[in-house]
């Protein structure tokens, strides 16, 4: 596993995060009441000191009330303004050193405000949930909120019993006293703090296919109202494991969970090992199928692969998008080419002022993000070929899982599989603006597994 940390802030959120420490591991206690949406908790985070001595560090936490905060056991000095919980330990801590940070908040949270919307947390009309994408993380626990910094959880959270409790990971325990239940999940692999998912609300619990011996365990938790039109929509999600896992390599996670809430969400939001849908992409009809697959992708591309930093946004997406496109073509729907062509002559018409490789703040969600992140797999897999570029994507997928990598480390790795230079095709497709024309060559999805090099290296 290779892993990339970006050496300083996100150029895109300079607030956020602390490049100073990196997180091993969070354990967060929390107590929440739905009907007054009041949250209590404490944060138990393992963390270890970059190669400077470390005074002072920070991690972000929106304007809840702080009850103490503890570095190895000691009470340390804090400020805490404009979501910015700044700690000061008792006595400096050495480059390299291992620390334990304890954090008690309480408050009724909410999202944090960003140019797209609140992120983060949501209480919703019974319940809540957690869409932290990109900065939302601190809407409901302290973190050090960068991409890069990726860490394993144990989650515990106490609510009524009338409640589910889901979250990313493995459920160890559901413990019932009078009225409350406690849910304690674990998620072992590494964990970008904006990927950390939580759904609370009255949902039926069902299982998506036999996973059999060895296979990957699919629940849906969903409001009863919409189980026959749940059960018709992600059907095919079980097929669309095993393709996936055909062409991007093993599953990287003990499980995948699926919530739709009982409101309607503008897009569904994926979380590690757990993608939030609304009900209104529930319609019986498949008709949001697409999305279906574009959330499960990106459980390899953008989850267990993360990104360094934020300027890397077309590696999440560009490539769930052509996961749509490959299922697409396996599934009898269009081919990857006729998708891509499409995707093109939209482009074709709007502006020509995006730079892939680094849109910037204000065009990291926009949608030609996607659709030309897309056409730039697509551009990869015609230059490769079929053969190389599947064994290419597992490669990657497999050698940088639970790791976080930039756009010069995929161009990097992709080279290795190419049998000439693809300088021009990343200059035009990652780093330059104008659209390149589209590519030609017919593409057909290999029959059977591909499998990487055994000489390729860590990018």
């Amino acid at each position: 596993m290779a892993v990339q940390q970006a050496a300083g802030p996100d150029p895109y959120f300079p607030a956020h995060g602390d490049s100073r420490y990196r997180v091993h591991r969070y354990e967060l206690v929390l107590d929440y009441r739905p009907g007054p949406n009041r949250l209590s908790g404490t944060a138990r985070i393992n963390a270890i000191a970059g190669p400077a001595p470390l005074a002072e560090f920070q991690l972000n936490l929106a304007e809840f009330r702080v009850g103490r905060v503890k570095v190895d056991g000691r009470a340390a000095h804090y400020t805490h303004r404009g979501g910015r919980l700044r700690v000061r330990p008792a006595k400096a801590l050495r480059a390299g050193a291992a620390f334990t940070v304890e954090v008690h908040w309480s408050g009724n949270p909410r999202p944090v405000s960003s140019p797209w919307g609140g992120l983060g947390w949501e209480e919703l009309a019974d319940g809540a949930l957690v869409a932290s994408q990109p900065v939302g993380a601190p809407s409901w626990y302290p973190c050090n909120d960068r991409p890069a910094d990726k860490a394993s959880y144990q989650i515990s959270v106490t609510t009524p019993s009338a409640y589910a409790v889901v979250a990313g990971g493995r459920l160890l325990t559901r413990t019932t006293k009078a009225s409350t239940t406690t849910w304690v999940y674990e998620q072992s692999a590494p964990t970008s703090s904006y990927l950390v998912g939580l759904a609370i609300g009255k949902y039926q619990t069902v299982l998506l296919g036999d996973p059999g011996p060895g296979g990957v365990p699919q629940h849906g938790h969903i409001p009863a109202r919409l189980l026959p039109e749940f059960s018709r929509d992600f059907a095919r999600q079980p097929a669309m494991m095993e393709l996936f896992q055909e062409l991007f390599g093993p599953y990287p996670f003990d499980g995948y969970a699926v919530v739709v809430t009982e409101e309607e969400l503008d897009v569904p939001v994926e979380a590690q090992g757990l993608s939030l849908f609304g009900s209104n992409h529930v319609d019986g009809a498949r008709g949001w199928e697409r999305l279906v697959a574009h959330e499960l992708a990106h459980q390899w591309f953008g989850n267990s692969v993360s990104i360094a930093d934020w300027r890397h946004i077309w590696l999440n997406e560009g490539f769930a998008k052509y996961a749509e496109w490959l299922w697409s073509e396996r599934s009898g729907g269009r081919t990857a080419q006729q998708q891509a062509a499409a995707a093109h002559r939209v482009l074709a018409g709007l502006p020509q002022d995006l730079r892939l490789a680094d849109p910037g703040r204000k065009l990291m969600f926009d949608d030609r993000v996607y659709q030309r992140g897309g056409l730039a797999v697509h551009a990869v897999r015609c230059a490769l070929g079929d053969e190389a570029f599947f064994r290419m994507l597992r490669g990657w997928a497999g050698l940088h899982r639970g790791g976080a990598v930039s756009t010069a480390a995929f161009t990097a790795h992709a080279a290795r599989y190419a049998a000439e230079p693809l300088d021009g095709l990343f200059d035009a497709w990652l780093y330059g603006t104008a659209l390149p024309p589209l590519p030609e060559q017919q593409t057909r999805i290999p029959a059977q597994p591909a499998h990487p090099p055994t000489n390729a290296g860590s990018a």
